[in-house]
């Protein structure tokens, strides 16, 4: 095995965080672009020596190519051992729990997530700990600096390692393990649900589509649906990875999903709909007529968790993210539980997890999760969504009108101004931030500011701090609108709106969520001066 040493540049411009580093798959296929940031990882991490990794990706454009040149550095770096998913696809979940099942030092996915993929689109790369989590701020604070300063990487000449074959293969002193990625996966929610009880409903003339979105997701979702459950062939639509996700946008949302959402919507749906993104670990649930926000999926998840084997005893608490609508909040407060709301990003649930605080958590972007591994899980949730629905033994629709008459329903949607110039972004938000202390008392329209402040996290656990982490703003009668930046793309800024709306029980009926949330964002877009800024008011997304 012959190791070079190869002299290189210092990659600056991003610091990769919960998402890791995302860039154009071009920027990435540059010369040493791609070996920078791996090698970075690992001088990060104190090396790759006599240790062991997961490595695997969502199967997007250079996605292969990626993972021989990360074999090729481990190798060089003098790790032990790496685990691959067959033909290198695996979804994010299923490498979170690979990471947990082998204890291994970690491990590197290949993914932009719901972004598009395809030679012009998007690719990117992050690094999971040992506890199947993404990076702690402490290490991607590390990671960050080591690409600011990095001069040489390491990596041998040796030939591609052949990921289609199942088994061990050697690059010199390093073992690669080819392996199945649904197989052990499967495993868990064997472990997790009852699939005598899935297995039934589906016998009984229950059916379903699920989108896979020509992502990850698909193999996972025909080998367990279809496979183990018994669900009708051809359930699963757009299942066969492609590098270009068939030339869609991977997001499960009513906006990318639509061919999903419009037959749902239609007289011949089925009795059930999902989807997933592009690397496994979101996903979308549509009832009869129907469109299930996130905010409110992850409600009725926390109040009916106990009806699946793994939470039969109950939950130790449930967690989201700051945007998501304070739907599960309601609910373990009524059944005397601990609720925590964190910023955005999945390693800080990861946190509350390894402390037993919480069993479930979940983001309105669409990602739900449990103590299971340390990553949101796509397919986790329909299956969740599919065991309560067998032993409820009632549709969706029924089910959330029986969950809003017990605990009345918060209305919720997120605006997404998409590509946004970064300046005006940066203008807008620092306007309002300038401003919270005056906003209080002020009215816009029919509403007036109770409170508004930029929220900051105290962990309970570790006790550390995170600040900036969006700006809140309430109004009287249960009114809140959050405004923040999404880091997710790699053009331009998005700018995100939340507008929530809570409503009593007595009320929720025959009200459209556009009316209801009318007045919110009218007195957001008023107060942050979105046309001044932006140069419009009308969304790109609107979930």
């Amino acid at each position: 095995m012959t190791i070079q040493t190869i002299e290189t540049f210092p990659i600056t411009g991003q610091k990769p965080g919960t998402s890791g580093l995302r860039k154009k798959t071009r920027v990435f296929m540059e010369d040493g672009y791609l070996e920078n940031f791996v090698q970075s990882v690992f001088n990060a991490i104190d090396g790759a020596k006599n240790k062991t990794f997961v490595v695997g990706g969502d199967g997007r454009y250079y996605n292969k190519q990626a993972i021989q040149i990360i074999l090729k550095m481990a190798a060089a770096n003098g790790a032990d051992k790496i685990i691959v998913g067959q033909n290198g696809v695996v979804s994010t979940p299923a490498v979170s729990h690979l990471i947990r099942l082998n204890k291994t030092n970690g491990g590197l996915i290949l993914s932009a997530s719901h972004n598009p993929g395809g030679i012009d689109e998007d690719f990117g790369v992050k690094f999971n700990g040992e506890n199947g989590g993404p990076a702690t701020e402490n290490v991607s604070d590390k990671i960050y600096h080591n690409t600011t300063i990095i001069n040489q990487y390491r990596i041998v000449n040796e030939e591609d390692v052949d990921l289609s074959k199942i088994g061990e293969q050697q690059i010199g002193d390093m073992i690669v393990e080819i392996v199945d990625p649904v197989a052990d996966y499967l495993q868990l929610m064997k472990k997790l649900f009852d699939f005598d009880c899935i297995r039934a409903l589906f016998a009984s003339g229950f059916f379903l589509r699920f989108d896979a979105m020509h992502a990850v997701t698909g193999p996972y979702a025909k080998a367990i649906l279809e496979g183990e459950l018994g669900a009708e062939p051809g359930s699963v639509m757009n299942g066969v990875p492609l590098e270009d996700f068939g030339g869609g946008h991977p997001d499960p949302n009513p906006v990318w999903a639509k061919p999903l959402v419009d037959l749902m919507m239609s007289g011949s749906a089925p009795d059930f709909g999902a989807a997933s993104d592009g690397d496994g670990d979101r996903n979308m649930i549509v009832g009869k007529g129907l469109y299930v926000t996130p905010s409110d999926s992850l409600a009725v998840l926390t109040a009916n968790a106990h009806l699946v084997p793994a939470y039969k005893e109950g939950l130790a608490g449930v967690a989201r993210s700051m945007p998501t609508s304070a739907a599960c909040d309601r609910v373990a407060e009524k059944l005397g539980f601990e609720s925590f709301e964190t910023p955005t990003g999945w390693k800080f649930f990861g946190s509350l997890l390894d402390a037993g605080k919480v069993t479930l958590c979940g983001e309105e972007s669409a990602g739900t999760g449990s103590n299971h591994v340390r990553e949101k899980d796509g397919l986790w949730a329909v299956l969740l969504w599919l065991n309560i629905l067998g032993k409820r033994k009632q549709s969706v629709v029924q089910i959330l009108e029986e969950h809003w008459r017990e605990f009345g329903r918060n209305y919720y949607s997120r605006h997404d101004y998409e590509a946004v110039p970064v300046d005006a972004a940066n203008q807008l938000m620092d306007h309002v931030i300038e401003n919270l202390t005056e906003l209080p008392s002020r009215r816009f329209g029919t509403l007036t500011v109770s409170r508004a402040d930029e929220f900051s996290y105290h962990d309970p656990v570790d006790g550390s701090v995170s600040s900036h982490q969006g700006i809140r703003i309430y109004f009287n009668g249960d009114a809140r609108a959050v405004l923040r930046l999404s880091g997710t793309g790699t053009e331009g800024a998005t700018v995100r709106l939340y507008l929530e709306q809570y409503v009593p029980s007595a009320n929720i009926f025959n009200l459209s969520t556009t009316e209801v949330l009318k007045p919110v964002r009218e007195a957001v877009l008023e107060l942050a001066k979105f046309s001044s800024y932006l140069g419009r008011t009308r969304a790109d997304v609107i979930s």
